[in-house]
């Protein structure tokens, strides 16, 4: 059984891979909107998940997904041939959907934004109906003793 350092040293020997064999096998034009964003090796080296993100409408990503999965025993040939382990680990391929949900993000942080400047814009000027800090000090309970 391997460690899993190895397995990590493969799945990015694995990225590299597939982002080179990606362009020479699957000879399409539609292919040049792929990144491969990350792989991940099992530590018995026996299968490996390509993470890959496409940048273009759902009909795209869903033509990239097909063509992807067609593809998928000659990418694991041309895998074979660069690897030099004795078993070429299978290959899956999953939509990474990690950009759209960290743009998402970034809106909702601009939103919380734009309501912080709000809030502050309303306290300008604005002042306690108090004292600031209408808690007690330890020096106050001394002198009323």
């Amino acid at each position: 059984m391997a460690d899993s350092a190895r397995a990590a040293r493969l799945a990015k020997r694995v990225q590299v891979l597939m982002a080179q064999s990606l362009r020479t096998v699957i000879k399409d034009e539609r292919i040049d909107n792929v990144t491969v964003t990350d792989a991940r090796v099992t530590n018995d080296l026996q299968h490996a998940t390509v993470y890959y993100t496409v940048f273009g409408d759902d009909d795209l990503k869903k033509d990239v997904a097909s063509m992807l999965e067609k593809r998928q025993g000659a990418l694991r040939k041309e895998l074979g041939r660069n690897l030099t382990i004795r078993l070429t680990p299978t290959l899956s391929f999953v939509a990474d959907e990690i950009p759209e949900g960290a743009s998402h993000l970034e809106e909702l942080l601009a939103k919380a934004r734009e309501k912080d400047a709000e809030v502050a814009a309303l306290r300008e000027g604005k002042h306690f109906a108090g004292d600031e800090d209408p808690y007690k000090k330890d020096d106050q309970e001394q002198d009323e003793a």
